[in-house]
This record gives C-alpha cells, sequence and structure tokens, in this order.
C-alpha cells in the first residue's frame, strides 16, 4: 500500500462540517447523565489530559466512590498493555465486573473507553470482548477510533497512517506494525480487525463512517449509521481533523440518547479537556 502526500489527500476531501458542534455536545453530554470511564492499557495515555482523575485501585468500594463524586470523566490505570493477552483479559473482565457493581451501586450509568495504542499496539480484540463480557450492557457496536492527530495518526478510507512530515505511511508500512508482541500485517483497519480476530469476523463484515459521511452528511449521517449497528459489531471510524471527531461525537450522542450502547476503542486525547 503506497504512501500518499497528506496535503494533496486534504485537497480531494470535501471541506469540514462548518458548524461548531461545542455546545451541543455538552447538552447531550449532559442530558445523559453518564460518567465516561477510561481503561487505559499504558500510563502514556493520562498524559494527554489534565485534572482528570486516574484509578490504580480497582474495588468495587473504590469505583463506586469516585462515580458517587459524579465526575464526567476518570481513567482506570490497567497497564495491560504489558501483560500476557490471558493476563489483560483476565484483568479487564474483573475490573469491568466491578465497575458494573459500582455503577448499580452509585445509580450512576456509564459509558465505557478501551485506550489503546494509536499505532494499533495491544491486546485487541481480547481486552475489548472481556470488557463487553464484564459489563453485561448489551453493546450493539465496539466503535474502533485510533486517531491521534497530534501525534500524526490518520485514518482515512478505512487505512490507518502514520505521518512523516507530508508523507502518510500506512501503519503495516511502518516500524510499529513489527512490534514482536502485537506485530501486524494489514493496514487497512477492516482488514486488520479480521486478521487480529483470526477471520472470525470478515473484513466485509466490519462497518465504516467514511470521512465523507462525516463532512457531507454531518451529525445526522452519522446517527442514522450508528442506530444500523447492533449484535456488537466493529465499525471503523474515519477522521483526519478535530472537526470530524466533533461530527462524529455530536451524532454518536444523539444515538446513544435514543438507546444504542457502544463500546469504544480508541487512542489517546488529542488535546486537554476534563471531559476527556
Amino acid at each position: 500500500m503506497p504512501r500518499i502526500s497528506f496535503k494533496a489527500a486534504q485537497q480531494k476531501l470535501p471541506p469540514e462540517w462548518p458548524a461548531e458542534l461545542g455546545s451541543s455536545i455538552r447538552q447531550d453530554l449532559d442530558a445523559l447523565r453518564q460518567t465516561v470511564v477510561v481503561f487505559d492499557d499504558d500510563p502514556t495515555g493520562t498524559q494527554t489530559v489534565s485534572g482528570v482523575a486516574v484509578l490504580s485501585e480497582f474495588s468495587v468500594p473504590a469505583l463506586q466512590a469516585e462515580l458517587e463524586t459524579g465526575p464526567p470523566v476518570f481513567y482506570i490505570l490497567t497497564n495491560s498493555r504489558s501483560l500476557s493477552a490471558s493476563e489483560a483479559r483476565s484483568l479487564n473482565l474483573g475490573i469491568a465486573r466491578n465497575l458494573a457493581e459500582a455503577a448499580r451501586l452509585a445509580r450512576r450509568e456509564v459509558a465505557v473507553v478501551s485506550r489503546s495504542d494509536s499505532t494499533l499496539r495491544g491486546h485487541f480484540p481480547g481486552e475489548v470482548k472481556a470488557l463487553m463480557e464484564g459489563l453485561a450492557q448489551g453493546f450493539d457496536a465496539v466503535l474502533l477510533i485510533p486517531s491521534f492527530f497530534s501525534g500524526g495518526r490518520f485514518t482515512l478510507n478505512d487505512v490507518h497512517y502514520v505521518a512523516e512530515g507530508d508523507q502518510l505511511i500506512p501503519a503495516a508500512e511502518t516500524e510499529y506494525a513489527r512490534d514482536s508482541i502485537f506485530g501486524y500485517r494489514s493496514s487497512n483497519l477492516r482488514q486488520w480487525v479480521e486478521e487480529k480476530t483470526g477471520g472470525r469476523i470478515r473484513w466485509q463484515q466490519v462497518a465504516s463512517i467514511s470521512v465523507e459521511d462525516l463532512r457531507v452528511g454531518g451529525p445526522q449521517r452519522v446517527t442514522s449509521a450508528l442506530c444500523g449497528l447492533c449484535g456488537g459489531s466493529i465499525c471503523i471510524v474515519n477522521a483526519v481533523s478535530e472537526r470530524d471527531l466533533e461530527v462524529f461525537a455530536a451524532g454518536l450522542l444523539k444515538a446513544e440518547r435514543g438507546g444504542k450502547r457502544f463500546l469504544y476503542r480508541t487512542a489517546a486525547a488529542t488535546h486537554r479537556d476534563e471531559r476527556g
């Protein structure tokens, strides 16, 4: 898969969605009245946010106490990228079960993010499957969002890229893909899912929201696409700018308010924000 010029690729895309969406996103977040809980598999993820609690103690009382304070977001540092696949799965399963019980006791809704590496190195799909099992919320889909703009990671046409200057290098062509534990061959994220699931999920079964969907269809297009997902399917979210992700978030929150449930596999935050 060839390298491409980021500038040339941007020129071929529709212009960004023109409307500012921050106020509507905040309104929908407030209406959902939920806490975002980020399971972080490596300490570097917490370094991209500020003013956010980071828990390293995962008991039901500890999680309940944090939920009852009503923060919009907090992190759980699992450091599971340093563990074996079976150890990471067991850890995430146990914490997820504790979180589900803590949320019940605190009478607080939670949205869960599985934060991992922007170059696709991590225990996928094992950690995600463990979280879905432990939380037992009947998720409609897992949303795969590895874009990390300040780190030069972009997803376009379902291909994940690592930037070097103006050049976008397909992720599988970088040194990150040759990791001895988390290596991979596919830059196309739909094919990457098939590779990482050992063919249990074929690439044709993986859904996708394109940059064109975000920039032409806007939040309404996102909501419509997400409302069509069910049964714990996987959906790739393309994005090459902060506004792209704002459009996605606006449409996502409308789908959540309509009753859809999602689990998120993401990279780190791209800016400092107390809501993560």
